[in-house]
């Protein structure tokens, strides 16, 4: 087994940079007030960032380095950020009890190709992160939360002893599949909303699954194709769909920005939906009520799931108790995008 590498330390910083630990602490607590130089500044910032160190929120609060601010990481890139339909609600709600507990909110989208939360903790002092989107690979995040970091997961991760604050995804798509097997469809297509690193993904395919098994309808691996946050992936995905033999008629898209790509092939395939394939989204994003057709959906509580991710976070850092899990319900809302089967025999 290989050894776990022991996690840096102020000290380590302190020798690297060949400083004093106090001189350390101040830098990294953000004391412009005790006389440091700038060249010193820069070659303990750049020591910890090249450690891996990152200083502990409460022992900063301890110090004086409380930042009264909270970050919000989106682990997805500038791009798919800018896609998220739902970020304005979950926001607003967050920030809505960050204000009640006298804090102030930073936004940071954090590519899981790029990006590190030390850079972001070393140069924004934030005194706890909601971590929205979580992966099951990525490693720092977990050597964070082990280190003690206050940090609330709008998600959730297996083996990641961080309070959760998520939607039951996986009954949420269970029902969006429901739906459609009560409509008599049974070549139901599967378009997931995001890869299956993130665990939200991983559980919308699930209840799609959990729906199958249940009707008696064999799980087809065929069938299930991988979006990636945008529209543009989910018109690559239902293309994809489109060129397998077995024509369906429905598909379960878990993201409505997905969707809205996947109808669009569907359009350019000569696929009239709902007549020809039924299509069902996931999340109720504004648009989805005004899109031609408008799309059934699941709905999910955006603005609740801020505010209760940003209450247990400010709960936390006032040394309040924190429910480690915490969900949501979803609801499946019907629209015009869904119709009966028109070739359904009755069976499985």
């Amino acid at each position: 087994m290989t050894e776990r590498r022991r996690r840096a330390t102020s000290a380590d910083v302190a020798a690297r940079a060949g400083v004093s630990r106090t001189t350390v602490s101040f830098v990294l607590n953000a004391r412009t007030d005790a006389g440091i130089s700038p060249g010193t500044w820069r070659r303990i910032e750049e020591a910890a960032r090249d450690l891996g160190y990152h200083p502990h929120g409460p022992a900063r609060a301890l110090a004086g380095g409380a930042s009264l601010t909270i970050g919000l990481v989106l682990r997805q890139s500038a791009e798919q950020v800018a896609a998220d339909a739902l970020l304005a609600e979950t926001l607003w709600g967050i920030a809505a009890e960050a204000r009640t507990g006298g804090y102030r909110v930073l936004l940071e989208p954090l590519s899981p190709d790029g990006g590190r939360y030390s850079d972001l903790l070393l140069s924004e002092r934030v005194d706890g992160l909601i971590v929205s989107g979580p992966r099951v690979d990525d490693e720092e995040l977990a050597a964070l939360v082990a280190d003690g970091f206050p940090i609330i997961l709008q998600g959730s991760l297996p083996n990641v002893p961080a309070p959760s604050v998520d939607i039951d995804n996986r009954a949420g798509a269970r029902a969006a599949v429901e739906h459609l097997l009560g409509l008599g469809h049974r070549r139901i297509g599967c378009i997931t909303n995001a890869p299956l690193a993130y665990t939200a993904a991983e559980n919308r395919l699930a209840g799609y699954r959990d729906a199958l098994a249940a009707a008696g309808i064999a799980f087809d691996a065929d069938l299930v194709a991988e979006g990636a946050f945008d529209a543009a992936s989910g018109h690559a995905a239902m293309t994809s769909l489109l060129d397998r033999p077995d024509q369906l008629t429905a598909v379960f898209v878990a993201s409505d920005i997905v969707a809205f790509g996947a109808l669009r092939a569907l359009r350019e395939a000569g696929r009239r939906v709902p007549a020809d394939v039924s299509v069902v989204g996931f999340d109720d994003i504004p648009l989805a009520r005004h899109f031609d057709p408008p799309l059934t959906t699941i709905r999910l509580p955006a603005n609740a799931l801020g505010a209760a991710a940003g209450r247990a976070l400010i709960d936390r850092l006032a040394g309040r108790p924190t429910s480690e899990r915490t969900l949501l319900p979803t609801e499946l809302i019907v629209r015009e995008s869904t119709a009966a089967c028109r070739n359904h025999t009755g069976g499985p």
